[in-house]
């Protein structure tokens, strides 16, 4: 599901949560060789990695090296282990894990029919638990000539089978991309250059999202083929590089300020799911303390749910509407959210609605 968000400023005087990011882990690959103390190369072909790939990965500066500031991951088309192509794939595993955060980096992509470059995570259990239940979160997934990216995460169902959920967004895949999660206890959201695409819920482990509130690990690879992106047809002219220029990870910091002047900054989010039938999760994010009101209402423009109306200090909220608790038809209803400045006369405040499907 995307987020859609407003910003809206009001000044307002108090004391606040003011949040901020704070850098714990980086490679800016400045030195003169891959930093084997933050990551290891996974090897050898591994029966298609699960996706009939077609390369032999390696772990020889021929297919991964530092070169003036950046790492360079190559792909190659040469006979090397039984297989037709090389490439490096580099993990953080055992050596860093990150539960929650922002976790970006700075890369630019090579582009072919055959060519499958990524930028994603994995659970830290995975030796433990497998494959989907550790979970997984694909920061950044690129495949052939296409001029959009892909964000998704995978995990396990109630009954252990695989789900997977996520959505595509356009870009220029010719120039250097930054691409990014904030990981909180609520939500993952997707950015590319600063642009949210995407967010998923796992608030309350919602839909059996347990595995994305436990430690992750980084990874980046160049695959060659596979189901996904098909076989290299020829057009393709190798060898291709993979450039990412660093790889950061920032932790959510709350440092209390007294006194201090701060715009009130208001995020609505889409609810999830959207058809629902009969629970639905409306979120929304304050910054400053503020007079916050929010109502369903039918077509007709009749009231039918006052959820909130009171005061509420900064903070995220995820509110469950469950229709049965409001005796609601299907059919298509609206909420609107209202942020008031408590300082401020009535009438004065700012107002967003947004459209939700009840289907029975």
């Amino acid at each position: 599901m995307k987020k859609i968000f407003l910003l809206f400023l009001v000044i307002v005087s108090q004391n606040v949560n003011a949040q901020s990011w704070k850098l714990v882990w980086s490679d800016e690959f400045n030195g003169s060789a891959i930093n084997t103390s933050d990551w290891t190369f996974e090897t050898g072909n591994n029966n298609g990695w699960g996706n009939n790939e077609l390369q032999f990965y390696t772990g020889r500066p021929e297919n991964a090296t530092i070169v003036k500031g950046e790492l360079i991951i190559t792909a190659r088309e040469e006979s090397f282990g039984g297989r037709s192509y090389t490439s490096a794939r580099m993990k953080t595993q055992a050596k860093k894990n990150f539960k929650y955060g922002r976790i970006e980096a700075y890369i630019k992509i090579p582009l072919g029919q055959g060519s499958w470059p990524a930028f994603w995570m994995l659970g830290e259990n995975i030796s433990t638990l497998g494959w989907p239940k550790c979970g997984e979160i694909d920061i950044m997934e690129h495949i052939n000539n296409e001029t959009f990216i892909h964000g998704t995460v995978h995990w396990a169902n109630s009954s252990g089978s695989h789900t997977s959920t996520g959505t595509k967004t356009s870009f220029d895949p010719n120039i250097y991309n930054l691409y990014a999660i904030e990981w909180t206890e609520t939500q993952i959201r997707w950015y590319i250059n600063s642009r949210l695409y995407n967010t998923f819920y796992i608030v309350n482990n919602i839909n059996n999202t347990e595995a994305f509130h436990k430690p992750f690990f980084i990874i980046l690879n160049l695959a060659i083929g596979g189901r996904w992106p098909g076989s290299p047809n020829g057009t393709m002219q190798f060898p291709i590089e993979m450039k990412v220029d660093y790889v950061r990870v920032y932790e959510m910091v709350t440092n209390v300020e007294e006194n201090k002047t701060i715009p009130l900054e208001l995020e609505l989010l889409q609810n999830y799911p959207n058809p629902f039938n009969p629970e639905t999760t409306i979120s929304y994010r304050l910054s400053a303390f503020s007079k916050v009101s929010l109502k369903v209402y039918d077509v007709f423009g009749q009231e039918v749910a006052t959820l909130v109306n009171k005061l509420q200090p900064a903070g995220t909220y995820n509110l469950k509407l469950n229709t049965h608790n409001y005796k609601l038809s299907s059919g298509v209803y609206f909420y609107q959210l209202r942020a008031l400045d408590p300082s401020a006369g009535s009438g004065q405040g700012f107002v967003e609605t947004k459209k939700f499907v009840l289907m029975k």
